[in-house]
């Protein structure tokens, strides 16, 4: 499937605070082979996992972004501001190779529903429950979303 990406880094102003760490309490990974992806996990859940054709690397859902809650774009992470802006905006093609769990991520989600400048996690929270309610189906490995 066709894929609007983009790129972040902890370096950034908005993600000083957070350092290097993802929004699930992990450190954001930049590895030879599996590397850290922000989405809206009301779309792309935490732990859903990825290739882009033509890179080598597997991509691992493990943190989200305001920007990107209500968009299927997914946010590549870089450890630089250099290659975070060489990448720029991307439509490229990405095959699911595991759908992660909406369940964790409403889990994670649900403790943080009442901090202040929330509304991007109650929104993300919103979806995944209509999800739950309607009997919302993941789709198939490599299919669309």
């Amino acid at each position: 499937m066709m894929v609007r990406t983009t790129a972040y880094s902890h370096v950034e102003a908005d993600h000083l605070t957070y350092g290097r760490k993802s929004a699930a309490g992990t450190n954001l990974q930049y590895g030879a082979r599996v590397r850290s992806a922000a989405a809206d996990w009301s779309k792309y859940p935490l732990g859903t996992r990825f290739t882009i054709e033509g890179l080598p690397y597997e991509y691992v859902v493990d943190d989200y972004g305001s920007a990107l809650v209500g968009t299927e774009t997914i946010d590549i992470y870089k450890p630089e501001m250099k290659t975070m802006n060489k990448w720029g905006v991307r439509n490229v093609p990405i095959k699911v190779l595991e759908w992660g769990s909406f369940e964790e991520s409403r889990k994670i989600l649900d403790g943080r529903k009442h901090v202040r400048h929330a509304d991007h996690v109650r929104k993300m929270l919103r979806e995944i429950e209509k999800k739950g309610r309607t009997g919302y189906a993941i789709p198939a490995l490599g299919g669309s979303a």
